[in-house]
């Protein structure tokens, strides 16, 4: 089973629980206005490299990772469902645990069965605001907030991130509306607010793709401070 894959991050710290082996796949369906990787959004490019490869590699770093695992990135990782399936399944048969990070993009009747596989998942919220959705990722709401639900009905442990854009997402009544949902769902043991940056916007100018937060600043201090306060992580 052969897959396409932009890199690879052999001593994660920052992509789920302890120490991991992160998987960046090449390809996504969002096109996210904060994105720092544009080039991993073109399907079928990147390396290409088998399940047996990359498992390979992976289990030369077992020893470090056993208590972490790996973590399937992108890109969006659930866009090349047979070949991340095949991966989850190789991972569990060698005893590490395994977590998908994903926008939630795909529909659900697709991914469900691949999300069952997996032992986490690390749910990238983009806004909970449905009309500035499709305005800031090129697509609707539906399958993002159709991703956490299934979640909850199988009790999928689920970290949520969300990067704050001031002035699209650092708005303190957009924040405030999203804290509020996510307190109905038990399968959510994390919420991580990741902070606006600027450095992917050479690769908008390298791709030749019009960047437009050319003008928008980095979240002050003070900002995330707001914004923890209203997630209850002060």
């Amino acid at each position: 089973m052969d897959g396409y894959i932009h890199s690879v991050e052999t001593f994660g710290a920052v992509d789920g629980p302890g120490l991991r082996y992160v998987v960046f796949f090449q390809g996504c369906p969002l096109r996210c206005l904060f994105c720092h990787n544009p080039d991993s959004w073109k399907m079928g490019e990147g390396e290409k490299k088998s399940d047996t490869e990359l498992i390979a590699d992976i289990l030369e770093y077992k020893s470090f990772i056993k208590r972490g695992g790996v973590t399937f990135s992108g890109g969006e990782p659930l866009a090349q469902p047979s070949f991340l399936l095949s991966l989850i399944r190789k991972c569990k048969k060698h005893g590490l645990h395994t977590a998908i990070d994903t926008s939630g993009v795909i529909n659900i009747e697709q991914s469900r069965s691949i999300i069952a596989e997996a032992d986490m998942l690390l749910l990238d919220i983009k806004t909970f605001d449905a009309e500035l959705y499709p305005k800031l990722t090129g697509h609707t709401i539906d399958n993002n907030l159709a991703t956490l639900e299934f979640c909850e009905e199988i009790g999928k442990p689920v970290w949520i991130r969300h990067v704050l854009v001031p002035g699209y997402t650092l708005v303190k009544e957009r924040m405030e509306k999203l804290a509020e949902y996510l307190k109905q769902f038990k399968c959510i043991e994390k919420i991580e607010l990741l902070p606006f940056h600027k450095l992917g916007e050479y690769k908008w100018e390298e791709l030749g793709v019009p960047y437009q937060l050319y003008d928008v600043p980095v979240p002050t201090e003070e900002e995330m401070a707001m914004a923890k306060e209203i997630f209850g992580l002060s």
